[in-house]
């Protein structure tokens, strides 16, 4: 009887535990749109962050007007100083699509909750800057 007792307690006790492994959506995740969208985005929404994910040289060549500098190998240890909202829009671009993908996907972890990731600024048709 004492061996069923510490079972059932044991079970009881790992079953919250196992349910938080079950593979449901807790955790944050990044939206995929296109550069046409996040145009949109662009001009409708007052509070955005536009997200550059290269190196400095390739911001230097030009970027999107407007565009902060973070590159992705910097996400996890300066985002929550540069990036103090985490509810706040964040458009995020890279040259091709590969390192934007994986900084929106470093800041999900960080708890960012509003991450649109639209590719590389290769595919973007509405000008870049020099600044």
């Amino acid at each position: 009887m004492k061996r069923i007792f510490i079972a059932v307690s044991v079970a009881l006790m790992l079953i919250p535990w196992l349910a938080g492994c079950s593979g449901g959506d807790h955790t944050n995740t990044y939206e995929q749109i296109t550069p046409t969208e996040a145009k949109a985005l662009m001009d409708s929404e007052q509070n955005h962050v536009i997200l550059d994910v290269r190196t400095p040289e390739e911001y230097a060549a030009g970027h999107i007007a407007g565009a902060i500098l973070l590159p992705d190998y910097e996400i996890r240890e300066k985002a929550e100083s540069i990036l103090t909202d985490k509810e706040q829009l964040i458009l995020v671009y890279c040259r091709s699509g590969r390192r934007s993908k994986n900084a929106a996907k470093e800041l999900a972890a960080l708890g960012y909750t509003n991450i649109k990731e639209f590719g590389g600024i290769n595919n973007w048709k509405y000008g870049t800057v020099t600044e």
